[in-house]
């Protein structure tokens, strides 16, 4: 039998302890669950559980082609373009908006495309607010102290994605998109007296578009009591939340749940969490919420090796991307959070959000080729420092 020589095995080596291969490992895992489930979670429904894992699968091909596209790019000639990625970014979530344009499904404009062929907008503009604020920060990092370049500016960006999402009634990608845009903020350097009376604003705003629309104040309040409201407000998280007890420790077994069988909606899509608690039991959720941990630990760990403010802040945003969706879907499934519409990275059903993904393992993945050790400015070196 053939060996690899010793210098093959060291790379070998190498690579599968690199934080950025850690990352991908992981995402690999979770999609393999992810299919598993689907298959399962969709064979009750009208269009056979095939159509669904073939769709999957197909959203996987392109997402893995998307990431490998962009593990190849230049990064840094990439930037010369980061204006024109955030305008057109910012053009389709208005494009999105207009009547007989944009496609609405359940009050929300969310979609555009033809026929069954649809795009979320809102999915790949967050990569496009994390890759033009990253440029920003990073061309104007000697201000980042100053009011109007350091901070106004950067957070009017972080504003205008936020607000063009939030009129689409998407709160929850509106809030994950000024989280991601703030901690950007933060982690550039910039003062804390601009930032958190901002973030108070943020919430005041966030609270005063519950309140004047009615539907998300009756689902907020329902949150609070899920018991009294499971046959109207809550019975899709009840519902969630029956799947979970039903599965117990070791879970009902694959193929063997009874809640996707026409009790709990969305269950392939934003509740595909606890059709896994259901089928797998505690251990498999566990280990989901472990895996999640780890591509957040492994990005950080990343993170020790960036050249530059703007590859720094870029994939900060990325693993924030990633990990923070990966917490709001897990929340509302659990009850921990209101409910809300948000797909759980790389298991849930859903093209716009995994052809996003591939983007973001191909920007980690990239960085892992390109970057070499170098001291960064301000709080992103003090971070650096910290995780080394």
């Amino acid at each position: 039998m053939a060996t690899l020589p010793p210098a093959a095995d060291s790379a070998r080596a190498r690579f599968l302890l690199n934080p950025a291969a850690v990352i991908v490992v992981c995402a690999i895992a979770l999609a393999i669950l992810g299919l598993t489930i689907l298959f399962s979670a969709s064979a009750s429904f009208s269009d056979g559980a095939y159509f669904y894992l073939c769709k999957q699968l197909a959203g996987l091909v392109a997402a893995t082609v998307l990431c490998f596209v962009v593990s190849r790019i230049n990064l840094d000639y990439a930037r010369n373009y980061a204006w024109w990625i955030g305008g057109a970014s910012l053009f389709l979530l208005a494009l999105v908006l207009v009547p007989h344009v944009g496609i609405s499904v359940n009050g929300s404009r969310r979609w555009l495309g033809v026929g069954s062929v649809r795009m979320q907008v809102s999915e790949f503009a967050k990569l496009g607010l994390v890759f033009c604020l990253a440029h920003y920060l990073a061309v104007n990092q000697t201000h980042i102290g100053e009011f109007k370049r350091g901070f106004a500016l950067p957070a009017a960006l972080i504003a205008a994605f936020g607000g063009l999402v939030l009129k689409e009634t998407d709160m929850g990608t509106a809030a994950l998109m000024v989280v991601v845009g703030f901690g950007l903020l933060f982690l550039a350097g910039a003062r804390w007296r601009y930032v958190l009376p901002s973030i108070a604003g943020v919430i005041g705003i966030f609270a005063v578009v519950v309140v004047l629309i009615p539907n998300r104040l009756q689902r907020f309040t329902a949150f609070l009591d899920v018991e009294g409201n499971k046959s109207g407000r809550t019975y899709q998280l009840y519902q969630a939340l029956v799947a979970f007890a039903a599965g117990g420790t070791n879970g009902a077994g694959l193929g063997q749940g009874r809640q996707q069988l026409n009790y709990l909606p969305e269950a392939h899509t934003d509740f595909i969490f606890s059709v896994i608690g259901e089928e797998l039991g505690l251990w498999f959720t566990l280990g989901v919420v472990a895996i999640f941990t780890i591509i957040f630990i492994a990005g950080l760990i990343h993170l020790r090796r960036a050249p530059n403010l703007f590859h720094f802040l870029l994939v900060a945003g990325c693993v924030l991307l990633i990990c923070l969706q990966a917490i709001i879907n897990l929340g509302v499934t659990t009850g921990l959070l209101p409910t809300k519409g948000m797909s759980l990275p790389f298991i849930s059903a859903g093209l716009s959000n995994l052809m996003l993904m591939g983007l973001l393992l191909g920007v980690i993945l990239n960085t892992q080729r390109t970057w070499g050790r170098a001291r960064l400015p301000g709080r992103a070196r003090a971070m650096q420092e910290v995780l080394a």
